[in-house]
């Protein structure tokens, strides 16, 4: 059965970032910013938030698919120059959108798949995590790439990461970086399924049959259901987006992404050397009782 929305496509709603269809009651949230490896701006979160939404008016749609365009990147997660342009002053307006998107992901009543083809990094990993499926290219790359750029993991990976893989590897690919190409991935238990690029949209389109002969109503309560408990995480990604906050703008921030900009590797030493010395005035001054309260005032 081949059934027409009424909610629209990319191009009546406005989209400039993403592509927007509904086909024969699936819908595609397509990251059209293929020249930066489909990262994601401000921009970009609103209308992917706008069109996970946009499907409660349709009842119909079954189920929703998440990619990215050309056949290189689902996404290398957050764009750099649009972070960048972060401090602690700003920083709600960008994670404010990355917690809006996971919620929309999270609460909307389909199941909502990642179609992954290629490098899925950084946010765009976290995209992958907040869907309850995940289907990959077997060339596809997936990983957290925040300790080496400067930024935090902590709007979903360092939530979810742990529940899906385990608290070890976890710790690994957050702290070290580690990347895991598909068919790790799905020992791991990262994703679903890895299949070769030429049958990944076949693959996709198969889940979305096979959603589609299902319950609906089974789908909704039984997705309310299985997000229970994780949904107590809420706290935790209220927490974490207070400390990306403290992480945006920051001097150690911008050297990471620069870096990364600039491809050569981040000079995080002089950090760690700047904090050192900032210890050592601390520990000279307790050897010296610099803490102790001068004479006058500790008579009064």
């Amino acid at each position: 059965m081949v059934t027409k929305s009424r909610i629209g496509d990319h191009a009546s709603r406005g989209y400039k970032d993403i592509l927007f269809e509904v086909r024969d009651q699936v819908a595609w949230i397509t990251i059209n910013r293929p020249e930066v490896q489909n990262a994601f701006r401000e921009q970009s979160l609103d209308e992917m938030i706008d069109a996970v939404k946009a499907t409660r008016d349709d009842p119909t749609i079954a189920c929703i698919v998440f990619t990215g365009a050309g056949d290189t990147s689902f996404s290398a997660g957050g764009d750099f120059h649009a972070m960048m342009r972060l401090n602690r002053q700003n920083a709600a307006m960008w994670n404010d959108r990355m917690l809006g998107l996971a919620m929309a992901i999270r609460g909307v009543a389909i199941p909502v798949i990642a179609m992954v083809n290629g490098w899925c990094m950084g946010g765009g990993h976290e995209l992958a995590l907040w869907c309850d499926l995940v289907i990959a290219s077997e060339d596809a790359v997936l990983g957290q790439t925040g300790a080496k750029v400067g930024a935090c993991p902590t709007v979903g990976a360092t939530q979810y990461l742990p529940r899906i893989i385990g608290e070890r590897l976890a710790r690994e690919m957050i702290f070290c970086a580690r990347r895991f190409g598909a068919k790790e991935a799905v020992e791991v238990g990262l994703i679903n399924k890895a299949v070769p690029k030429d049958q990944l949209l076949a693959a996709t389109l198969e889940w979305c049959e096979t959603i589609k002969g299902h319950s609906s109503q089974t789908l909704r309560y039984t997705k309310k259901s299985m997000n229970h408990e994780s949904d107590e995480l809420y706290a935790s990604w209220q927490q974490g987006m207070e400390l990306l906050a403290m992480v945006w703008g920051s001097e150690e921030a911008m050297e990471g992404m620069q870096a990364f900009l600039d491809r050569r590797k981040p000079d995080f030493d002089r950090f760690r050397e700047a904090n050192k010395a900032e210890m050592d005035r601390y520990l000279d001054g307790l050897a010296r009782d610099e803490n102790k309260a001068p004479a006058k005032q500790a008579a009064e």
